[in-house]
């Protein structure tokens, strides 16, 4: 990661599989000032490997990629270099993705619902040292019940988390595998894992242990 002094850019590694979404923001963060977008990756292979060679001050990453999810790659960066600063922008708004990214090592969690300038004052923030939480998502996490099902759900990793919210939306196990860049077997291993760990044994059951856990949303 490179050491900027103060007075200058805060330089970004943008990371989303989709194009038209990056530039968007790639738009909205060089027109705030003081920020210089360096790089834009829509996997985690090509997220890490920019990462590597372009040193950012800065990663915007969402959680959802092809192949390994965000919170994954975010792992990889921090081991190459435990100074990295991950900001996680993403669609999920849900307190529980929020709450396995700042465990991961994520520096802030901004959804993508939010205002543009969330974004921006969360790049800043975290340029500076800081960790950064959206209001709603800070009282989301400071809201957040000891259910029975939210105490299972601390055994989820990010991706299973990402799964069952797919699985409860009525996606099928071929649909998500396309969705997330994974075989079918991969994420039928990860549906029975999430099973076993939630204590659900019918697809019923693990729709309202989802449901209990906010990732269910009625229009």
């Amino acid at each position: 990661m490179s050491d900027s002094g103060p007075g200058s850019a805060v330089t970004v590694l943008l990371i989303d599989d989709h194009a038209v979404v990056r530039e968007g923001y790639r738009r909205l963060l060089e027109r705030s000032g003081g920020i210089t977008v360096l790089g834009e990756a829509g996997d985690a292979t090509a997220a890490f490997d920019l990462f590597v060679r372009l040193a950012p001050r800065i990663v915007v990453m969402d959680i959802t990629l092809p192949g390994s999810s965000g919170i994954d790659v975010m792992r990889r960066m921090l081991g190459h270099d435990p100074r990295s600063r991950v900001l996680i922008f993403s669609m999920h708004e849900d307190a529980i993705f929020a709450k396995r990214a700042l465990q991961a090592g994520a520096c802030g969690y901004v959804p993508k619902s939010s205002a543009p300038e969330e974004l921006v004052e969360a790049v800043h923030a975290v340029a500076a040292g800081e960790r950064y939480l959206t209001p709603s998502m800070a009282q989301k996490l400071a809201l957040g019940d000891l259910s029975a099902d939210r105490q299972r759900a601390e055994g989820l990793t990010g991706r299973e988390v990402e799964i069952l919210r797919l699985l409860a939306g009525g996606q099928s196990v071929k649909e998500i595998a396309q969705a997330i860049g994974v075989s079918s077997k991969t994420v039928a291993n990860h549906q029975t894992v999430i099973r076993q760990k939630l204590g659900a044994g019918t697809a019923i059951q693990l729709l309202r242990r989802a449901e209990s856990l906010g990732l269910v949303h009625t229009a």
